[in-house]
């Protein structure tokens, strides 16, 4: 062959592969946002009145707002444990029915042989980083630096797990908006960086060191998961934010958190790299409702933080790549946070290994390609599968409500409800839709035929 016409072929296959990084096919940047406790109605985007989130706002409308969202655990640790690993948390033993999270007291962790996103990406050449909270074990063999992350700073659990002596008894102390009271460690890596942070300034510190970890690392793929501490109670903002909302210091918090998102998304402009990042937003679980006016809001669902009702388990969910996703787009279909994991790796190009994976790739739903077909969504509740939704319709196969000491509800036949036409949970249908109920029933017995029991990791104790 004519060497001209070699070149010429050469420099097209370059030219191509060029045009395709440039359109973002490259290896993205991958940074996750993850509110503790945030309600489905507390952003503006998602109806608050009074709230004011104006960067999370612009988020959604340059991006992608989900209508229905789900997280993988109605608490802190099993949800935690879902979105790293895509799995529900039945299958790692990282879900309890009577402790329900890891407490500072106790052994347990994520079992090393999960496969979290921070170790799919480092072998894929990402840095990876995690700020913030992180709740899935607190001794050195359980924490980020041994689940894939190069970096990490943050609180090991939630920030109301070590009150001080001084600490009123009972509620008092959450209400109290005393630092004094709480002595949760900040750490650094594996070591205590500082034995009783000062909460007010968390999440300023965080924001710093995110915006840092991206300065640092603009010119190599990197994966950012910035867990926040807030908006669980106890609530802390810092001067700037104190007193300014007219929603009280609950809405002090989620607009520093909103701040704090506003930073984030600043840096990624200002390096460069809007058009090759995919920045996912979403919370743990629903607003912890017992806490009244510290607890946020589930808007129109029923129920919150703690329960398989809507207002528990789905929370706002947000996807910003601008030129990838399409701007202004809201979502109406399914997503979870157990499809970060898929879809991530497919953009990655990272290979997925045998283990069962529980989410989807849902990269035709955010790039306005296509829909997916997945599973019913199950709703677990500790170690028991308490609801499943299968498209519009979810079943309820017990009930319960969050907190108190009411016993589960067995429903035979389940309740069902419409979450179309009825969000808040109100008119059971069940009598009218058999057939709906039998294919619900049908996949929930065949996902328990399959279920592979692990021992859990929440009940063994340090100390007493």
């Amino acid at each position: 062959m004519n060497f001209w016409i070699i070149l010429l072929i050469a420099l097209g296959c370059a030219t191509a592969v060029g045009a395709s990084a440039t359109r973002g096919e490259a290896k993205p940047n991958i940074i996750i946002i993850y509110a503790d406790d945030l309600g489905y109605g507390d952003l503006g985007c998602y109806g608050h009145p009074s709230i004011r989130t104006p960067n999370l706002d612009r988020m959604a409308a340059e991006g992608m707002r989900f209508t229905d969202f789900y997280s993988a655990g109605e608490v802190c640790t099993p949800s935690r444990a879902a979105l790293l690993t895509g799995r529900y948390p039945i299958r790692s033993g990282m879900c309890h029915n009577q402790f329900r999270v890891l407490r500072s007291k106790s052994k347990g962790g994520l079992p090393k042989e999960e496969v979290t996103l921070a170790e799919l990406l480092r072998d894929r050449g990402y840095r990876t980083g995690m700020i913030g909270k992180w709740h899935l074990g607190h001794l050195p063999e359980h924490l980020p630096p041994q689940h894939g992350f190069d970096f990490y700073l943050g609180l090991p659990f939630s920030n109301d797990m070590m009150p001080t002596a001084e600490a009123p008894k009972g509620r008092a102390k959450f209400f109290a908006e005393k630092n004094e009271y709480w002595e949760t460690p900040l750490l650094l890596g594996t070591r205590v960086l500082e034995a009783k942070p000062d909460q007010r300034t968390l999440t300023r510190r965080y924001t710093d060191e995110a915006v840092k970890f991206i300065r640092m690392n603009q010119k190599a793929p990197f994966f950012l998961y910035l867990a926040h501490t807030f908006p669980h109670v106890p609530l802390f903002a810092s001067d700037q934010f104190h007193g300014r909302s007219p929603a009280g210091l609950y809405g002090d918090v989620v607009e520093e958190l909103d701040w704090s998102i506003g930073q984030v998304l600043d840096q990624v402009r200002k390096s460069g790299l809007s058009g090759r990042t995919l920045v996912i937003f979403s919370s743990d679980n629903g607003p912890w409702l017992t806490y009244e006016h510290h607890g946020g809001s589930a808007g129109p669902l029923r129920e919150g933080k703690g329960s398989t009702w809507e207002g528990g388990m789905r929370v706002p969910g947000i996807a910003w790549w601008p030129g990838r996703i399409p701007s202004g787009r809201i979502q109406r279909e399914v997503g979870l946070t157990l499809d970060l994991f898929p879809t991530v790796a497919k953009l990655a190009g990272a290979p997925l290994s045998k283990t069962v994976l529980d989410g989807v790739d849902m990269s035709p739903l955010l790039f306005g390609t296509g829909t997916v077909n997945r599973e019913p969504f199950l709703y677990y509740r500790g170690s028991t599968l308490y609801a499943a939704r299968m498209g519009p319709w979810k079943a309820h196969f017990i009930s319960q409500s969050a907190w108190g000491s009411d016993k589960p509800v067995f429903h035979d036949p389940p309740l069902l409800f419409h979450l179309g036409l009825d969000p808040g949970e109100k008119w059971n249908c069940a009598g009218t839709n058999a057939v709906v109920l039998a294919q619900i029933q049908a996949v929930v017995e065949k996902h328990r035929a399959g279920l592979v029991p692990v021992p859990t990791q929440l009940v063994e104790t340090v100390g007493h």
